[in-house]
């Protein structure tokens, strides 16, 4: 599992969607070629993604343009894709209604919003409303066939190990499966047959990999998303639930989930222009923007950042950073490492100037401090030391003591920020423990750790670690390895905390 997690690291939550969505197009296209898929042709998948691609990548910039609001290409082709897979692409019999769906999906992204954030999901909205006002023009949900099931499986799979909601979707197929379960045993039937077609026979699983999971349709805080799954889960065994006089379409199931997720677990999307930018190190700033209204986030969170720049590279203009600063600011803060080199989202944000805006949503994540008495560890890595700093000055802030150790750990002396802080933490019960893992290169009369953190250094720093939460934050690789030592230390896993971004990426 290390392997395939190095491997998950290296891209972002939107670049492995739309990896895995070509993965199943190609595959189709290829199945189909070698006659093996006879739904469709070669010929008429290929075209087809062609048509919504470039239909949904022109409607995208035009809509854009004329609401002057971000944009992003990948999330364009991820849903163009979606609607591939999804709706029939014989041609030319359904040339106009991928056009149609494409013009509308791009449309609902920018139209049907609230608070600048769209609410449904694109192309669940779109397949629904053409439905709506032509019933002959529906979603056919074609990806869901026995011989596509082994590549829906084994993308999506990775795909929820990727974003981390393997629970979520795994509550949704079993409380979609006990429903029907439950229905086909009252009215006589076989279990077991109606199962087999559910997972082999329908979009099932693809449904729940890909567009259930969709993180600005479906709730960000863990605590909703079980209520989330089975209120999906309920809609979507409609049509097998007799005593019901509805059945409900995939597509329409999904919208009405996503009206509860925004109801429990509303979105920002926020503009906000730079206020100033405070170098910390030569390889860290922290950037200050301006609210233009208070909102409500517990320190350890994050959200997701939009920068729109020229000359967008391969990582695209969206990146998901913690938030630095407390509740009780004026300013919205975030810490940002640069590398060498770095990627063109990051050159553009070194450069901003005061007044440039930046586009902030998703507020989400559950790395916030527990209420929970036992005492805690904080264990971070570089820069992400930066939703401690939030939770250690908002400590401060409220005047309360905590029993707090703080591991620290960056390579050399220069790359440790924020030491003001924590040194005035240590009145409220924090105790920080700087480490250097460069014994090279070590500065005159360091009084530090020195070298990598492991097993011995941690029961040294930490003597009651079994009874402690701890909080572990920084690049994914760093974290997981540090999961394993105190895994191997045994430590529960239930006492352990991880920071977690769904798009990480460090460049």
């Amino acid at each position: 599992m290390k392997f395939i997690d190095s491997i998950l690291n290296r891209v972002t939550m939107y670049r492995l969607t739309l990896y895995y969505l070509i993965f199943l197009v190609g595959s189709a296209s290829l199945l189909s070629f070698l006659g093996f898929f006879k739904t469709f042709s070669f010929d008429d998948i290929l075209i087809s993604s062609g048509i919504v691609i470039i239909t949904s990548y022109i409607s995208n910039y035009i809509f854009s343009k004329l609401l002057s609001a971000p944009t992003n290409v990948e999330s364009v082709y991820i849903t163009a894709l979606i609607l591939v897979l999804i709706v029939p692409v014989r041609l030319p019999v359904d040339l106009p209604f991928l056009v149609a769906a494409s013009v509308v999906a791009m449309a609902s992204k920018y139209l049907l919003t609230i608070e600048k954030t769209h609410v449904f999901n694109p192309a669940a909205v779109s397949v629904a409303a053409i439905a709506l006002l032509s019933p002959e023009h529906t979603a056919t949900w074609w990806i869901g066939t026995p011989i596509m099931f082994p590549f829906v499986l084994a993308g999506g799979l990775l795909l929820i190990r990727k974003i981390e909601r393997a629970n979520m979707v795994f509550t949704f197929l079993i409380a979609y499966l006990v429903i029907i379960g439950s229905a086909t045993i009252l009215s006589g039937g076989s279990i077991f047959k109606v199962w087999e077609i559910s997972l082999l026979r329908t979009a099932l699983l693809f449904f729940a990999f890909v567009m259930f999971t969709e993180p600005i349709t479906s709730p960000s805080v863990s605590k909703f998303r079980d209520y989330y799954a089975y209120v999906v889960a309920f809609f979507y065994a409609t049509p097998q639930l007799n005593f019901l006089s509805i059945g409900l379409t995939p597509e329409i199931a999904l919208l009405l989930g996503n009206v509860f997720s925004y109801i429990v677990n509303p979105k920002y999307k926020l503009v906000l222009p730079l206020k100033f930018t405070n170098w910390l190190s030569p390889t860290t700033a922290e950037f200050a923007f301006a609210l233009p209204q208070k909102i409500k986030f517990n320190p350890g969170q994050y959200m997701e950042w939009t920068l729109p720049h020229k000359n967008t590279d391969s990582r695209g203009n969206r990146r998901y950073f913690s938030i630095s600063s407390t509740p009780n600011e004026e300013d919205l803060k975030v810490t940002v490492r640069f590398n060498n080199p770095s990627s063109s989202y990051k050159q553009f944000l070194s450069k901003m100037r005061e007044g440039d805006k930046i586009f902030a949503s998703q507020l989400s994540g559950d790395f916030v401090l527990s209420d929970d008495p036992k005492p805690i560890a904080l264990i971070a890595g570089g820069v992400g030391v930066a939703p401690f700093k939030s939770m250690i000055q908002d400590i401060i802030e409220k005047g309360i003591k905590k029993d707090i150790i703080l591991i620290y750990s960056n390579k050399t002396e220069d790359e440790i920020i924020f030491k003001d802080l924590f040194e005035k933490a240590k009145g409220y019960g924090v105790k920080t423990v700087y480490v250097l893992t460069d014994v090279e290169h070590l500065p005159l009369g360091w009084t530090g750790e020195k070298g990598r953190l492991n097993q011995d250094k941690i029961r040294e720093i930490i003597p009651d670690y079994n009874q402690r939460i701890f909080y572990l934050s920084g690049p994914q690789l760093m974290v997981q390895s540090f999961q394993e030592i105190l895994k191997e230390m045994g430590v529960k896993r239930t006492q352990v905390k991880k920071d977690f971004f769904p798009g990480y990426e460090e460049k």
